[in-house]
């Protein structure tokens, strides 16, 4: 994960399918596997606080999705204190975060 430089994960457990390669394969043990999504999730999670912390002080092309809601090019959720126009590309300087969301100056 480290390696490939994710950012934001959605981990869910394998569940195979009857005839597929995959359900032919070796199962692994139900405690294991939830070991092993909850590292992946909370990798995941610090992966994502290292990525938003980052972004502070930096400026973004955010697409407005709502009045005060709108995403950057890497997918981050930025907050406005004032409105912006619906659709429309608003450069914004990111003075901090709230929580999974960034916060626009």
């Amino acid at each position: 994960m480290d390696d490939c430089g994710l950012t934001w994960l959605h981990v869910f457990p394998f569940s195979p399918r009857k005839g597929t390669p995959a359900a032919k394969m070796p199962q692994v043990a139900g405690p294991l596997i939830r070991e092993r999504a909850a590292r992946l999730r909370a990798a995941g999670e610090e992966a994502t606080r290292r990525h938003l912390d980052a972004q502070v002080g930096r400026r973004h092309l955010v697409l407005m999705e709502s009045a005060t809601l709108g995403r950057t090019e890497q997918f981050a959720e930025v907050l406005f204190g004032t409105g912006q126009p619906l659709g429309a590309l608003v450069e914004a300087e990111i003075a901090g975060r709230d929580g999974e969301r960034l916060r626009a100056a």
